[in-house]
């Protein structure tokens, strides 16, 4: 029964040759040398181009058993023209983790994330980036969460909203919880200064917030609840779901639904959003 990394190496195997036999030397600006009995690239040509040994290469294509690092499967991915999905594929198939893709904190709203905002109608929704910078809401969690059009951070309102911190033992119970997801999301992007500026500013904003951070602790983001008094609707309590953006990572959607049990729901009903998606 063939094991998994011995499956992963053949799958490498043919992923490397599939890549290398679709381009051709005037493709990556190399002369024609000689007569070509396969199509494509030659191993050696990857190899020059990628600084690394033909027999180095080669062990590679081959799916041997060998070391690699980020460095230069990065080589590699740059000799043979992949693109960002196609070098993910590459370091995990060389049981890598891949690195996350640069420059995709920015970018316009698409349709269908907008759409989706608005369609969860009288809940809150909101789309954040990397940093946890607010990107886009719907107008009921303008509503609910007191937005006021301009630049707003999750972490930051968690911890300096009144409305927060207003239900004092629901918040202190979740805030580790919060920061260790906040330290792990940072800790793929070091040197990030979106991420260094929050951090900053928060040091200096809550007490509370440097003691946690201090801890050093690491967790991904849990299904905690989402407490906050409203100062016309009342306590409010949610349930939050974070998802991921499946064409743009860097994107996440919080979608706040009305925790079972609570008159949160009924509560609602008493705001009356603006029927219009808002973004910073």
């Amino acid at each position: 029964m063939i094991g998994e990394s011995e499956r992963r190496r053949e799958q490498l195997r043919e992923f490397l040759r599939s890549r290398r036999e679709r381009l051709t030397p005037e493709d990556v600006g190399m002369p024609t040398v000689g007569r070509r009995r396969t199509p494509g690239l030659r191993r050696e040509e990857v190899a020059v181009r990628a600084g690394v040994g033909v027999s180095w290469y080669t062990w590679l294509e081959q799916g041997r058993d060998i070391t690699v690092s980020g460095e230069v499967l990065d080589a590699i991915a740059g000799a043979l023209l992949l693109n960002t999905v196609e070098r993910a594929h590459l370091y995990l198939l060389a049981g890598l983790n891949p690195p996350p893709a640069a420059g995709l904190s920015g970018g316009e709203l698409t349709p269908a994330v907008r759409q989706l905002l608005d369609a969860w109608g009288r809940r809150p929704a909101v789309l954040r980036d990397r940093a946890w910078n607010v990107l886009a809401y719907n107008e009921t969690a303008r509503a609910v969460l007191g937005f006021d059009g301009a630049a707003h951070n999750c972490l930051r309102t968690y911890f300096t909203s009144p409305r927060y911190r207003a239900l004092p033992e629901v918040w202190a119970d979740a805030a580790p919880a919060v920061v260790a997801a906040y330290r792990a999301d940072a800790t793929h992007f070091p040197g990030d200064a979106a991420f260094d500026r929050v951090i900053a500013e928060l040091r200096t904003a809550s007490p509370e917030f440097a003691e946690l951070w201090d801890r050093h602790e690491v967790g991904v983001p849990v299904q905690a609840v989402n407490a906050m008094r409203h100062p016309e609707a009342g306590d409010l309590y949610f349930d939050a779901t974070t998802l991921t953006v499946t064409d743009h990572p860097d994107w996440s959607l919080i979608l706040y639904d009305p925790r079972p049990g609570t008159p949160t729901a009924a509560r609602l009903k008493t705001l009356h959003p603006r029927p219009a998606t808002r973004s910073r």
